[in-house]
């Protein structure tokens, strides 16, 4: 299927919809671009398909309530950070009662032993360091793979999303398979295209040739890519590349920020993969600024030792906020109420059905659409088959598409996520919820049918 010639029309038709049911977050954009570069304290929050802001007034479980009023079925959830739901209530108090006592001291707190404890038996891993951002933990991580393997080079996959860590802003020629420096990166000075290798996912044989020499300190990766559109890895892909990294003594990263989503403890605990390193962030601790890195006994070693044979001084590793007492205090309620089979169980019944329903709307409009699931997380494609690797992702891109799909949705009021159509399941997501998305993409699917 191609774009529907009618497109623009029904695109200018959702924006004049919007900014008629939204006077009050139009005029608090005017009022935000006097003291915020674009009107808004990140830039990325105009990066909505919505010709103007949506100023939020209220999120709580899966609703969300903006500035004029009108209620939201949430599934974009923050992009991930509010995947157990906005404030769930054991968070919330337990944020209440750590403010009482205390934000931040540099000290570890009292119950830093049993948060740890948690950690090893949510995770699988035994040891841990904390950050504030997944950015921040996957830049620390990095540090330390370079320096206990003695390695320059980083190896990612086509289409990654680590946060804003520099060395992974890189693209890949699809022709030579050179890294190349991404234009869109603002304020570039630094080299880092000749320190990071990028190969296909999915691509074993290309994955071999980039570690066969033995420079490569680390593969950092997503167990599935989930920022390009959701792209899953082949049957057996994991196992083998995993072997090869032990082949070539290159230590074998998994930043599960966003697939936390698969089941309790992340893919990789649910696949059986053994990561060096393990790393999460945004929904870790229910959504507050907390970051986490754990690692094996065996790199812990090796830690103590880089660390001690170095001059003293500053590693470049850490932050004064990291592991502060607030968020301690969030992950050890997150850990306890949140990270549970019960909340998962919910979560992946309720995909299930949303997946279930996505599929036979497509398939009974007869648009070629797919449906990708990853847990509680899943996307819809415009594509007529799941993709493979990034470059396939690309090769399908209809922007124009997905942006009135979005608008389409939020205007009916069911919220996607932006960039690309991600939804996501929370503990706090109803039946009524996921119906209430089902009728609103029943009648997206109706609008875009052939013959309409």
């Amino acid at each position: 299927m191609t774009t529907p010639p009618n497109l623009p029309a029904l695109l200018a038709a959702e924006r004049q919809r919007f900014l008629d049911q939204h006077p009050r977050s139009l005029a608090l954009a005017r009022a935000a671009q006097h003291h915020f570069l674009f009107g808004v304290p990140l830039h990325w929050m105009r990066d909505w398909p919505t010709p103007a802001t949506l100023f939020v007034r209220e999120a709580r479980g899966v609703t969300l309530s903006c500035a004029d009023d009108l209620n939201y079925a949430d599934f974009c959830l923050g992009d991930t950070g509010a995947m157990f739901g906005h404030s769930p209530a054991p968070l919330a108090q337990a944020l209440a009662e750590q403010a009482a006592r205390g934000l931040t001291c540099m000290l570890p707190a009292e119950h830093t032993p049993e948060v740890g404890t948690l950690l090893a038996e949510t995770f699988g891993l035994p040891m841990w360091q904390m950050a504030l951002t997944a950015s921040d933990a996957n830049r620390f991580v990095l540090r330390w793979a370079r320096a206990i393997t003695q390695r320059p080079q980083l190896l990612v996959f086509d289409g990654c999303y680590h946060g804003a860590v520099d060395d992974t802003l890189v693209d890949r020629d699809p022709s030579s398979g050179a890294t190349l420096r991404r234009p869109s990166v603002l304020g570039q000075v630094h080299n880092h295209h000749a320190f990071t290798r990028v190969v296909p996912f999915n691509d074993l044989a290309a994955l071999e040739a980039a570690l066969s020499d033995g420079q490569v300190a680390c593969l950092l990766a997503e167990p599935a890519l989930t920022n390009c559109g959701l792209v899953p890895p082949a049957p057996g892909f994991w196992e083998a590349a995993q072997a090869l990294c032990q082949r070539f003594g290159t230590l074998l990263v998994m930043d599960e920020t966003h697939t936390l989503s698969t089941a309790r403890g992340g893919y990789a605990k649910a696949h059986g993969l053994a990561p060096d390193f393990f790393v999460a962030g945004k929904a870790v601790a229910g959504g507050l600024p907390c970051a986490l890195y754990g690692f094996t006994a065996e790199v812990a070693e090796r830690m103590r030792a880089a660390k001690n044979a170095a001059p003293e001084g500053h590693s470049g590793i850490g932050t004064t906020l990291a592991g502060n007492a607030l968020t301690l205090a969030a992950l050890r309620a997150a850990l306890t109420h949140l990270h549970t089979e019960a909340s998962y169980g919910h979560m992946l019944d309720l995909a299930g059905r949303l997946e279930q329903g996505l599929s036979h709307h497509i398939a009974t409009h007869g648009l070629p659409w797919t449906v990708t699931r990853l847990g509680a997380r899943m996307e819809l494609q415009f594509m007529p088959h799941t993709p493979r690797d990034a470059q396939d992702v690309v090769d399908h891109a209809q922007p124009e598409l997905e942006s009135f799909t979005h608008l389409f949705m939020l205007n009916r009021g069911v919220l996607l996520t932006p960039f690309h159509s991600m939804m996501l399941l929370s503990p706090s997501t109803q039946v009524a919820d996921v119906d209430r998305l089902l009728a609103a993409f029943d009648a997206l699917c109706v609008t875009l049918s052939p013959g309409q």
